[in-house]
């Protein structure tokens, strides 16, 4: 298949489309042996350096998708040195980068994926595909049914309509109860709004399935592994 130059780049996860836009108007970027310019094409076929050096067009059979267990404490962006990130702990790649699906706050745990094609982690966590996100959370105080049927039935929030999907209660103490929760929407810290916005407090969260994708309960925090076989399928099925 025939795509913009710019666009196969991006999709290698080298870097954004934005970005790689501006690295073919500097003069760093070749197709085989010509300096390439806005607006050029590009196949698997053809060779394509950046600052000299060769990166791999992406197709399905070059594919990676990894499942991290996000601690306690790391932010979900590039580390500019001083902070910890997710990024830590990832393998390194050969080429490209790792290209987070969704992102989760510093004080929540839990499930994280990542993919080295852009395009496909563009498609996955596209919000018309209505991906589940399971959470666990410990919440203080004790909410009761006319609040979980709040949560259920949904409300704006600074401008999005966020709700539950599903809502079981679990294990309760004198000054806490643990729920575990789903919700379709991918907003930034939009598990914790839902309960901030009837006066309760999230003290622990955690991600423990995205869509198809569980956390598995041997992964330790800290720790990732590659998805494979039917676990890959089901990510990746339709695209």
């Amino acid at each position: 298949m025939i795509v913009r130059l710019q666009k196969a780049i991006a999709d290698a996860g080298y870097s954004s489309r934005r970005k790689a836009e501006d690295l073919i108007r500097e003069g760093r970027v070749f197709i085989n042996n010509k300096q390439a310019i806005l607006g050029d094409k590009v196949s698997n076929e053809d060779k394509v350096f950046i600052d000299g050096k060769k990166i791999f067009l992406n197709s399905n059979d070059s594919l990676k998708i990894l499942l991290y267990n996000k601690p306690l404490g790391e932010e979900c962006t590039v580390s500019d040195g001083n902070k910890k990130t997710v990024f830590d702990n990832l393998p390194k790649l050969k080429v490209g980068r790792w290209i987070a699906l969704g992102r989760l706050d510093i004080n929540t745990t839990g499930l994280l994926l990542f993919c080295n094609n852009g395009k496909i982690a563009n498609k996955i966590i596209h919000p018309r595909n209505n991906l589940d996100r399971e959470y666990l959370a410990r919440i203080r105080g004790k909410p009761d049914e006319k609040d979980l049927k709040e949560l259920l039935k949904g409300v704006k929030i600074e401008g999005d309509f966020l709700k539950f999907t599903d809502l079981v209660k679990g294990r309760e103490t004198s000054s806490h109860t643990w729920f575990a929760m789903v919700i379709k929407e991918g907003k930034n810290r939009a598990v914790r709004k839902l309960w901030k916005n009837l006066g309760y407090e999230v003290s622990r969260l955690k991600r423990v399935r995205l869509g198809p994708i569980f956390l598995p309960a041997n992964l330790k925090p800290g720790e990732f592994k590659f998805l494979e076989g039917n676990d890959l399928k089901k990510l990746t099925q339709e695209f």
